[in-house]
């Protein structure tokens, strides 16, 4: 779907729509289920962890609430764990340490999710591609072992720089093709233009702090893309649906 510089203008109205439906809900106790019959957290909402690298921890953006996936959980009405870290991916191990997959053996055994979010990572350019298929279906098998009943989303790598590097072309190659022979879910900010020379300067913080990451107005941006996505792939787990914020 295209993106549009109208999205800065319509998470701020999505947000809003959900803060107001908030207000007039009355509190509920226990656990509660959404309009597909699945049951939800304590407080009725759905719970979603976006996983991934330094896009995801906020690298660049001003404040661990402007990152875009607690944005977007924000827009969805959604409970949202954050868990990213810095360099790291399927293959690449990170600043302190991880790969995707030893960080997925972290996470707390009482969690569980709805809704999972699998994102990047650009940082596996810096690794040989061979083995990366087999690397991030071993994550996501994982992530389905552990939390059976959640719904898996993969988001493939967003570009750092215009023009796209051609081997962040092929980690988005190689992850949509791994995610369709799995059968999951694939999001590709590549294929749907997420950022492009008309909202590049907008979107990446290029300043020496920045690094070429998003700054408050990319996450902002970001996080209405994938909240447009959620909406659409789930829309029973939605408490405003964003369509009608607009």
């Amino acid at each position: 779907m295209p993106r549009t510089a109208a999205r800065l203008a319509v998470l701020a109205a999505t947000v809003a729509a959900v803060a107001a439906t908030a207000a007039c809900s009355p509190a509920g106790n226990g656990a509660t289920a959404a309009a597909d019959g699945r049951e939800l957290s304590e407080d009725g909402s759905p719970a979603l962890l976006v996983f991934g690298d330094s896009w995801t921890n906020g690298m660049a953006a001003t404040s661990a609430e402007n990152r875009y996936a607690a944005l977007t959980g924000e827009a969805l009405g959604w409970k949202t764990t954050v868990d990213g870290e810095n360099g790291s991916g399927y293959l690449h191990e990170g600043s302190a340490g991880g790969t995707y997959g030893s960080r997925l053996a972290r996470l707390a055994a009482t969690d569980d999710f709805d809704v999972i979010v699998i994102q990047g990572s650009i940082n596996d350019r810096k690794d040989a591609l061979a083995g990366l298929d087999g690397a991030a279906e071993a994550v996501w098998d994982g992530f389905a072992e552990r939390f059976p009943d959640a719904e898996i989303v993969v988001l493939g790598p967003a570009p750092h720089v215009l023009p796209v590097e051609e081997k962040i072309e092929r980690i988005d190659e190689i992850l949509a093709r791994a995610a369709a022979t799995d059968g999951l879910t694939y999001i590709s900010p590549l294929a749907d233009d997420w950022i492009t020379p008309a909202n590049y300067d907008t979107v990446i913080d290029t300043s020496e702090q920045g690094a070429n990451h998003p700054g408050d107005a990319g996450h902002a941006y970001l996080a209405e893309a994938l909240a447009d996505d959620l909406a659409a792939l789930f829309p029973d787990l939605v408490a405003v649906p964003v369509e009608a914020a607009r």
